[in-house]
């Protein structure tokens, strides 16, 4: 029996598990929905990839942002299913050690963890050196990069620890100045762009300085890779899930949040991109910026929209990264308590205080230091690079997952559930996965980042085998639950 079975009375606040309830619960429908909208973050995927999209496909591309809502949405709507029988720490590493097996479960929360750690770095990361650096008028150099990036980390561990409560505001906040932002930034530039009569509705359907492309249409090509700004920026939705312990109702309120967060992310972001691609000018100069939106902002609305615009995407940066850590941190605390993650009887622990695992938010904090400290610059772009093929494998072992256990899923009165719908959307969710990993490693630089997430697999298979060779009793079971959700 796992070491997480002996505490506390069952089923005391975690729903019919043996878990006792630690971690507070504080999170109303707003804020859960807050937190999966602030790690997808529509403005910081949009502000981070717009160049790219312009460079490898030109303007046309960005309607492919669609494609990308509507197969990650299939893919939120399977999530949802479990999140709404299975509302625990841990998200996919509970549903599969419960409906799969305790050791398919830690397969899961290794993927999970890797990619929740490398995403906060990533994210930080380039809010130091995209938004934070600009907005101050500094440089472009990597060192002070990696400085203003340790100290992002620093804050935010510091916020994470302190209350989860504290983090919800901020996230809040973070989460309504961003939609306000999307918003008054696209009617400012259709405003602008019809005051002056400059607008290029053209741009909309050219492929910009990308025309003429040998390898436009081919595999790995241009046209592809702009896929890829919808499928790294339209992830981290079930990061509602990870917090389902501290969130009220959350047989409800998780799964819409995870629903709600993809679908408003993807008009949203499909508004934002429109309006954007509309409002250039002059298209090969803007391609050819290192942040085409603030040069659009800047040419369209002056210098000081431009420097409002950094400040709000700074503001969202720093939410979606803190939302990100307190995620990784629950993951961390969910493996522990069932004595599945190194040194798990410090990584399980909750301050009685502040109701928040202190020991998990500081191991992400050194992890961050480390990579911050001890890898090169391209070495830590590829690090960074691999982290998207992480959460399409996630998803898709998720829906295979689904698919082999859901006649054996219970109906909860109220909670949320797909009916009829659930085979063919599981289906579909899964041939997207499907070809989403397929536009991932395609590219010429694709093969990197797969050998990186090989080796993240290796590590995690060291450890996995060092539990077994303990004599793997955390591997063998899972908290009894009073009320299981599995028949």
């Amino acid at each position: 029996m796992a070491e997480a079975s002996t505490g506390g009375p069952q089923g005391a606040g975690t729903e019919g598990t043996a878990y006792r309830q630690e971690l507070r619960r504080s999170l109303g429908s707003f804020q859960v929905f807050a937190i999966s909208f602030a790690f997808i973050s529509v403005a910081v995927g949009i502000f981070a990839t717009f160049d790219e999209v312009l460079q490898t496909a030109g303007p046309v591309g960005i309607w492919l942002w669609t494609v990308a809502a509507v197969g990650q949405t299939l893919v939120a709507l399977v999530v949802a299913q479990f999140a709404a029988r299975i509302p625990l720490s841990g998200s996919s590493y509970q549903w599969a050690s419960r409906l799969g097996s305790p050791r398919a479960g830690w397969w899961f929360g290794w993927l999970t963890f890797c990619y929740l750690a490398i995403a906060v770095v990533a994210i930080d990361n380039a809010l130091a050196s995209l938004a934070l650096m600009p907005l101050a008028g500094l440089a472009a150099d990597e060192d002070t990069a990696r400085l203003i990036t340790l100290a992002v980390l620093l804050v935010q561990a510091v916020v994470a620890i302190a209350s989860t409560r504290l983090v919800s505001w901020i996230n809040s906040a973070a989460v309504g100045l961003e939609l306000t932002l999307v918003v008054v930034v696209a009617v400012a530039l259709v405003v602008a762009v019809l005051v002056t009569g400059d607008g290029s509705p053209g741009n909309l359907v050219s492929r910009g300085v990308a025309a003429g492309s040998p390898d436009y249409f081919a595999v790995g090509g241009g046209l592809m890779l702009s896929m890829i700004m919808g499928l790294a920026t339209l992830v981290g939705f079930d990061s509602a899930a990870n917090l389902a312990e501290e969130a009220k109702d959350p047989f409800r309120s998780v799964p819409r949040a995870i629903v709600g967060s993809v679908v408003a992310a993807g008009i949203l972001g499909m508004l934002f991109l429109i309006t954007l691609t509309a409002a250039i000018e002059d298209l090969p100069r803007i391609s050819a910026e290192g942040s085409p939106v603030a040069a659009i902002m800047r040419d369209r609305l002056g210098p000081v929209a431009e420097k409002t615009l950094l400040a709000a995407v700074s503001i969202a940066f720093f939410g979606a990264g803190t939302v990100v850590l307190v995620a990784c941190s629950r993951l961390i605390f969910a493996m522990s308590r069932d004595a599945r993650f190194p040194a798990h009887r410090w990584m399980r622990r909750v301050n009685p205080r502040t109701r928040t695992p202190i020991p998990a938010t500081l191991l992400i904090l050194a992890l961050g230091v480390v990579l911050m400290v001890a890898l090169p610059g391209a070495a830590l772009l590829q690090l960074i690079t691999s982290s998207t093929i992480l959460p399409a494998l996630i998803y898709g072992a998720t829906i295979v997952l689904y698919l082999a256990v859901r006649r054996r899923l219970d109906r909860r009165a109220g909670a949320f559930d797909l009916g009829r719908l659930e085979l063919p959307v599981a289906v579909s969710a899964l041939v997207w996965t499907l070809i989403a990993l397929f536009v991932l490693v395609t590219p010429e630089d694709a093969p990197t980042s797969v050998v990186i997430v090989a080796g993240l697999l290796l590590l995690g298979g060291l450890f996995f085998l060092g539990m077994l060779a303990a004599g793997g009793r955390a591997l063998e079971a899972v908290p009894e639950d009073e009320d299981t959700a599995v028949r």
